[in-house]
């Protein structure tokens, strides 16, 4: 029997109706959640998940600005805006969109982000809070991933979780994050890499398997387990395709690390590409956002 197809979108869909809600109480209180996006230059990708961001943002009720600089900007600039924006008091959250120019250090602009606007959840005071397990944003790609686990019907507590893939963005954050005493996590993982001698051995002893190596196609159905839940984190654009609603037209060829045909057939669940951990991404920023924005409306009652 083929497995049971874990919508990210519907499951998003379901959290977005909550903030909506959210924000609602919040606007009562006379607090209007802002999300500020820097982005620098005109990356084709980067300019197409800021305007993702952007309609997420409208949707639920929270105000968000865009501001773009040049991709010529000095990092002095960059840093400047970073600054800039920390002192706003109405800005909840600050993004600075990923990849910045060669010219400048993505570490040190992550780094003087405010940690208390820091809805990504990259900067090390907050990955350090996560990992001591008492966070304050979680990084919103695994944050998305545990939230579909745990929405679909497969909580990871008590399962043996093993991640294929090590990245400061999805690996790591997500091994810390299910390694937790807490309902939500509980797990036992077990984290696999390039540097794995017998990766498919121990893929096979998933109960979850989480694929985020960046790899198309590199998860085969002998690497899992009969009855196993398959979370793709990949995207991977191998080409063009014709559109279904216009064959005329061109569209990216997207494909996750897991040979969804083949793995659907073995697997009990598994999450598509496009449309499972993707639409994930983007909503848990919107909860980094609001949770930003109820902290300050705390802060203001007091």
């Amino acid at each position: 029997m083929a497995a049971k197809v874990i919508s990210g979108t519907e499951i998003a869909k379901e959290i977005r109706g909550e903030l909506k809600e959210r924000v609602s109480k919040l606007k009562e209180q006379g607090v209007t959640p802002g999300l500020v996006m820097i982005r620098v230059g005109e990356d084709p990708a980067s300019v197409s998940y800021v305007s993702g961001k952007e309609k997420a943002a409208e949707e639920i009720g929270v105000w968000s600005q865009t501001i773009v600089l040049p991709e010529s900007a000095s990092e002095e600039e960059l840093l400047a805006k970073v600054e800039e924006m920390n002192r706003a008091e109405h800005v909840d959250g600050i993004l600075v969109q990923l990849p910045l120019p060669k010219h400048i250090n993505a570490d040190k602009v992550l780094t003087l982000i405010d940690p208390a606007k820091d809805v990504d959840g990259f900067h090390p005071i907050n990955v350090g809070k996560m990992l001591i397990g008492d966070p304050y944003f979680m990084p919103c790609t695994p944050h998305g991933a545990v939230e579909l686990m745990i929405r679909s019907g497969n909580p990871p507590e008590g399962k043996h979780v093993v991640i294929c893939g090590r990245s400061n963005i999805v690996g790591k954050p997500l091994m810390a994050m299910l390694v937790q005493k807490n309902k939500r996590a509980n797990a036992t993982v077990t984290v696999v890499h390039t540097g794995t001698k017998n990766m498919a051995e121990i893929t096979r002893q998933a109960d979850i398997l989480v694929a985020a190596m960046g790899s198309p196609e590199v998860i085969k159905a002998d690497m899992v387990k009969e009855g196993a839940v398959v979370i793709d984190v990949g995207v991977n654009r191998v080409g063009w395709k014709p559109s279904k609603k216009d064959p005329n037209k061109q569209v990216p060829d997207l494909r996750g690390d897991v040979e969804f045909e083949t793995v659907k057939e073995k697997a009990s669940a598994i999450t598509p590409v496009p449309g499972g951990v993707g639409p994930m991404t983007i909503t848990m920023l919107m909860v980094n956002t609001v949770v930003a924005a109820e902290r300050r409306a705390e802060r203001m009652r007091k």
